[in-house]
This record gives structure tokens, sequence and C-alpha cells, in this order.
């Protein structure tokens, strides 16, 4: 690969290896700036590619982020919530108790 870009310059890549928590020491920096010019040489490529167009545009539209009508409609009345359960008692329903010596 040609690398005909901008070179990465020393205070640049002493600030990669501050960020990177990597010591000089431990990295051998002549193959390190080789890496990062490579990889700055990658994003020169990408971005001669047209990236203007919509991402979005290769999905098929859907109708489910459409919200539903906010219509007030009637709720059930007591009658028919005591016929759910036979456990209704003062407008509550009976439950089993899940607290205590049995948990």
């Amino acid at each position: 690969m040609a690398t005909q870009h901008k070179q990465i310059d020393e205070q640049t890549l002493e600030n990669l290896l501050y960020l990177s928590r990597l010591s000089p020491e431990s990295t051998d920096m002549e193959t390190l700036k080789k890496q990062v010019d490579e990889i700055v040489g990658y994003f020169d490529i990408l971005s001669k590619y047209d990236d203007s167009e919509n991402p979005y545009d290769a999905y098929p539209t859907t109708s489910a982020d459409q919200l539903r009508d906010d219509t007030v409609v009637e709720g059930l009345e007591m009658t028919d919530v005591k016929k759910v359960s036979e456990n209704f008692m003062d407008g509550y329903f009976q439950v089993p108790k899940v607290l205590g010596a049995g948990a």
C-alpha cells in the first residue's frame, strides 16, 4: 500500500501513547509509527467515498412508529371486574402471601 497521506508527527504519536497508556520503553516506536500511519491512510481511503445519502433509505418504512389515537374509552364495570376472580374484596384482588416465613 503506497502511503501518500499525511505522516503522523512525533508529538501526535506521544499523545497517542499517553492516551492509550503505553510507555515508549515498552513499544517499538518505528513499528508503532508505521502502524498508525497505515491506520491514518485507511481513513484517507474511506473519506474518498460519498456518504451524503441517508443510511435509513436502505430499510423499508413501517407503521410501528405511528402512535394510536389518544381517545378515551370506557373501562370495565365493577360487576365485570368481580367476575374475573372469586378473590375480589373491597375493590382489591386477594392474592397469596409471598413475603414472610415462606420466602
